[in-house]
């Protein structure tokens, strides 16, 4: 088990936070709170990095649309890199990988 580490960094496009470790019931709520620190403008992207995250319930999903409602409600963007594969299965089966934009890695969600 690994502890959620969350890392924030400034893109040109907007944020892009780091999502490293367990998103679970546990960690859900940290990564909501420093997502509602946020000043996301207009415009601009969010971008969750995943290639360091582990594991994802269904808090961890959850936590994720509420990324996308902040973003939207921003007028913003917001899109997953570098999905690990068995979430990007759990967000195929569920249907989210058509509301979220995907990419292979958060230097192609900064440059899109």
């Amino acid at each position: 088990m690994s502890p959620l580490k969350i890392t924030a960094r400034d893109a040109t496009t907007g944020p892009v936070v780091e999502i490293i470790g367990e998103l679970d019931y546990a960690s859900a709520s940290r990564l909501r709170e420093q997502l509602a620190a946020l000043s996301l403008q207009p415009g601009r992207r969010l971008v969750l990095d995943l290639a360091g995250m582990e594991f994802c319930d269904s808090s961890g999903i959850t936590a994720l649309l509420a990324a996308r409602t902040q973003a939207l409600a921003a007028q913003a963007e917001v899109a997953l890199a570098a999905v690990p594969g068995n979430t990007l299965r759990i967000l195929r089966i569920v249907g989210l990988d058509q509301i979220f934009t995907l990419y292979a890695d958060s230097d192609a969600a900064t440059r899109a």
